[in-house]
């Protein structure tokens, strides 16, 4: 089933040296550009990550140090890739939790303003997680019936997760082929920013959604407690999470 678009998709995979968002750093970034009319583009660029490769890592997606030595590091390429995706919404697999928030704060660090949350974003994993509950190896072999060759490695991903996405609206017919029905249907939260350290209430209210002060209103927090702010901003908490951290204080002194 060709995908119904009003703004170009881009299905996008990250390999990595760990799963720490704030202390890893990407390694590979492999995209498919679907366009409205069916047409598709595809880039794989490895990046040197500044920091060693985990041996751990290497052993998932293979790619070592000798391999990213001569490549471009991200604050390099990243006007490039922010101009690639601009106007366009996303999807990966597992994106929501991990890819999404990497690739955040990759452009945060590099000090490129792109403004994810105006794009809406579709998980794959989420929806099969929700249909069948299984991993993309087993999605591919279920709603394609191929075998992942090369699994993880980021082109390889990447396509799987395209393919599937395409296979699942043949099979459900209750999924509208829609990228904002899709967004919605396949995110289990509604975080504030990128990790998830704070959501939206039922109210449409900013909460914490980790540590003491969890379910409690964040402007009531900066209230009852002034130092958890600086507490955050000087701790070890994504550039994504501290960025709407930042724009909820300002707000309360907009406010004043």
């Amino acid at each position: 089933m060709q995908l119904n678009l009003k703004n170009p998709l881009v299905f996008f995979d990250l390999e990595t040296t760990g799963i720490d968002i704030v202390r890893d750093r990407i390694v590979e970034i492999s995209y498919i550009k679907v366009y409205p009319n069916g047409k598709e583009e595809t880039k794989t660029q490895r990046i040197n990550p500044g920091m060693p490769i985990p041996p751990a890592s290497t052993a998932i997606h293979g790619i070592t140090d000798d391999d990213v030595k001569d490549c471009p590091h991200f604050k390099e390429i990243a006007k490039t890739l922010a101009a690639q995706i601009e106007g366009c919404d996303l999807a990966g697999y597992n994106s929501n939790r991990f890819d999404i928030p990497m690739l955040a704060e990759e452009f945060l660090r590099a000090d490129v303003n792109v403004d994810l949350t105006k794009r809406k974003f579709i998980d794959v994993q989420t929806i099969f997680h929700k249909m069948e509950q299984r991993t993309l190896s087993a999605a591919y072999k279920f709603y394609c019936n191929k075998s992942l060759e090369n699994a993880h490695t980021a082109s390889a991903d990447t396509m799987a997760t395209y393919e599937v996405l395409k296979a699942q609206l043949d099979r459900y017919p209750e999924l509208e082929n829609d990228v904002t029905f899709l967004s919605k249907f396949s995110s289990f939260n509604n975080n504030v920013d990128f990790a998830g350290r704070m959501v939206y209430n039922d109210k449409g209210q900013e909460v914490f959604n980790f540590g003491k002060h969890k379910g409690q209103l964040v402007t009531e927090v900066f209230a009852s407690d002034p130092n958890y702010y600086a507490w955050m901003m000087n701790g070890d908490f994504p550039l994504n999470t501290k960025q709407k951290l930042t724009e909820i204080k300002l707000r309360g002194f907009n406010q004043k």
